[in-house]
């Protein structure tokens, strides 16, 4: 191309699709040839132990389906190796780039990563555009009236809603704009980035209205898989959430209040990083916690001799999914029944999770351990077999997943015995509480 051609560069992460990306319409309404490009970010890729990763392979056909789509408009996805500082040295070095544009995240290491990069191009007088658009509302858009931010989530979902309007959940519509003309080729294959393929199998994603229309009524029922199994979808942006909100609003309003959840843990997240590491309720940080490494490794395969959490845990490791309900009962059950510290059970659902998030999965394991924001009170203890008997009492979730449940089979010894559990955990962190500063 001609090195005096200024283009535009979009920045490709959490919204892998070509319609109803904010960003993406931006950098195409700039009048200038967009150059799509996704980062095979080495500083995340690196830390991922397990070369078999579902999660990996979702994105790589995502990306895969993405490249096409582009292809049919005579461009393709430009994919890079590396860490985002070092790509983008090289791309201003090889292009005459006017500007960067992407959507922006709000886990702390992105924050730190795109302001790296914003620091690298102002140097080189390149511009850096950065849009919101996994979310209806981010960072001061919802908080007191004081402009504090909320940590009690009824107040904030009220707020919330008050404010929706519908250009919030308008799509956004592909600009007349175009992508930089170049030859189609395939974007690299799984093993070149160092890893498997795997089972998973990418569609794209669409809300099924029959589903949320009745998501309130059968969600809690791991039996019926009655979810709406598109939280790996809003989690790589293969969906876009206005879409999940214009459907919620026409269909299910606890739909609607699970996707304020998300972006109500995503806005803790923004104002309060140290949750990461720490728990919210400072306090907390002195509940003497357990941590028996053998108890901690019969949660994780699934054999506690508690149907309803070993099925729940038997069904993450061989799919990377569990209901949300499961996903409370056996975190309730490690934190509380095994005095286990939550951030131990938050890593191992980190490595597992199809949909994992860093925000909500941090939010709700301080949820069931009681530290977080608006969290269940410490003295509530879930009964796993109580649990089980409303949700799933013709054991069918169960039997689906434990074969030792079903006709003839030999039960495991149980862990630890509910009252005896509940009444440690308690005492635990009652004692803890009253001395904490």
């Amino acid at each position: 191309m001609d090195r005096k051609e200024q283009i535009v560069v979009f920045w490709f992460r959490r919204d892998l699709r070509p319609e109803d990306n904010h960003g993406l319409a931006m950098a195409l309404s700039s009048g200038k040839p967009v150059l799509p490009v996704f980062i095979f970010d080495t500083d995340i890729l690196s830390r991922l132990e397990d070369t078999y990763d579902r999660r990996v392979d979702y994105m790589h056909q995502a990306l895969v389906s993405l490249n096409r789509a582009l292809g049919q408009e005579g461009s393709r996805l430009h994919t890079f190796y590396g860490t985002p500082a070092a790509v983008f040295s090289g791309i201003i070095t090889r292009y005459e780039v006017e500007a960067v544009y992407c959507n922006r995240d709000y886990e702390p290491a992105a924050i730190r990563r795109d302001e790296a990069v914003r620091s690298l191009l102002q140097e080189q007088g390149v511009r850096f555009h950065i849009f919101k658009d996994q979310v209806i509302f981010d960072r001061a858009e919802v908080v007191k009236a004081d402009g504090t931010p909320y940590s009690v989530y009824t107040p904030y979902s009220r707020k919330w809603k008050s404010l929706l309007q519908p250009q919030d959940y308008t799509a956004f519509e592909r600009p007349p704009g175009y992508f930089l003309p170049s030859p189609w080729t395939e974007i690299p294959a799984l093993p070149a980035i160092g890893f498997m393929k795997t089972d998973i199998v990418f569609r794209e994603p669409f809300p099924d209205e029959g589903v949320i229309s009745r998501y309130h009524a059968q969600r809690d029922y791991p039996a019926l898989d009655a979810t709406s199994h598109l939280g790996t979808a809003l989690r790589f942006g293969t969906i876009s959430v206005r879409q999940c909100v214009r459907t919620a609003l026409l269909h299910n309003e606890t739909w609607l209040n699970e996707l304020i959840w998300r972006e109500f843990f995503m806005q803790i997240l923004y104002h309060y990083p140290r949750v990461v590491q720490y728990c919210f309720k400072e306090k907390y940080e002195a509940v003497p916690w357990r941590n028996n490494e053998a108890e901690f490794e019969k949660w994780c395969t699934g054999t506690t001799g508690y149907g309803i959490v070993d099925a729940g845990m038997r069904q993450l490791n061989a799919t990377g999914r569990m209901p949300n309900r499961v996903r409370m009962i056996t975190a309730g059950f490690l934190t509380k029944h095994l005095l286990t510290d939550w951030r131990w059970g938050e890593v191992y659902f980190a490595q597992k999770l199809l949909d994992y998030d860093l925000a909500a999965n941090n939010g709700n394991w301080q949820w069931s351990a009681g530290c977080g924001c608006d969290a269940a009170p410490y003295f509530r203890v879930f009964n796993p077999d109580e649990q089980a008997r409303k949700f799933d009492k013709d054991m069918a979730y169960v039997k689906a997943w434990c074969s030792e449940y079903r006709a003839g089979g030999t039960l495991l010894p149980r862990i630890v015995e509910h009252t005896y559990a509940r009444n440690r955990a308690i005492a635990a962190y009652k004692e803890a509480l009253q001395e904490a500063p």
